[in-house]
């Protein structure tokens, strides 16, 4: 069973989501706080297996909460569920630690997925969301994140790292990345620890940051 935490400042979509995720054998909700200095209290109270975590919230919001549980050493997946579709506010919620970022428009299915995948100790960005951020590279609109003192790359990619990474963007996983591109699976893996490696990256969200800042997945 994976215990999850709901931090939403709306009273009916926290119970809309709860009632929704009350349909998943695999998933309990147990707690619900509805700003970010509830959600602290929550996480310290009943220490969730996953945070799903609104951004906008008056008071401690989304952001705040996140850059707050990173403060204090808390190892704990957050998953960011919200209504805004904002470059920025994207980019500041990963770069804050979110491990995860799903808009609510997804089907209890993906929701319960997504949980899933960061109970495990993944990390997963919507595809739209990610379609949405390169196709901004490639107009050259989208924010980039500031620098952070480290080496950025410490090779260049190859080619196929290249053509790798593009997938790992776009949220596909390594079995889907080897079909796409007519790899073994583990020959994709080898590739990921690679592109992790060259990238100074500990994970998947990490490492499609630090691409956009490079401008590597730009057309």
């Amino acid at each position: 069973m994976i215990r999850v935490g709901l931090v939403d400042d709306q009273t009916l979509v926290r119970q809309g989501i709860r009632s929704l995720l009350e349909l998943a054998e695999e998933v309990e909700v147990v707690a619900e706080a509805g700003d970010g200095d509830a959600a602290l209290v929550l996480v310290a109270d009943h220490a969730p297996d996953v945070l799903l975590l609104d951004l906008r919230m008056p008071g401690l919001d989304g952001i705040g909460t996140l850059e707050a549980l990173r403060d204090r050493g808390a190892d704990l997946p957050v998953l960011v569920l919200t209504t805004f579709d904002d470059d920025e506010l994207t980019l500041r919620a990963l770069r804050a630690g979110a491990r995860g970022y799903l808009l609510k428009d997804v089907t209890l299915d993906q929701l319960v997925g997504a949980i899933r995948h960061l109970a495990a100790g993944g990390t997963l960005i919507q595809p739209a969301v990610t379609d949405r951020l390169l196709r901004a590279v490639g107009r050259g609109e989208a924010p980039t994140a500031p620098d952070d003192g480290s080496p950025g790359l410490v090779q260049p990619l190859t080619d196929r790292e290249v053509d790798v990474l593009r997938m790992m963007a776009g949220g596909y996983s390594n079995r889907e990345i080897a079909e796409a591109l007519f790899l073994a699976e583990g020959t994709v893996k080898n590739y990921v620890s690679s592109v992790l490696l060259k990238l100074d990256t500990r994970d998947r969200t990490r490492a499609v940051l630090r691409a956009l800042h490079l401008g590597l997945l730009a057309p």
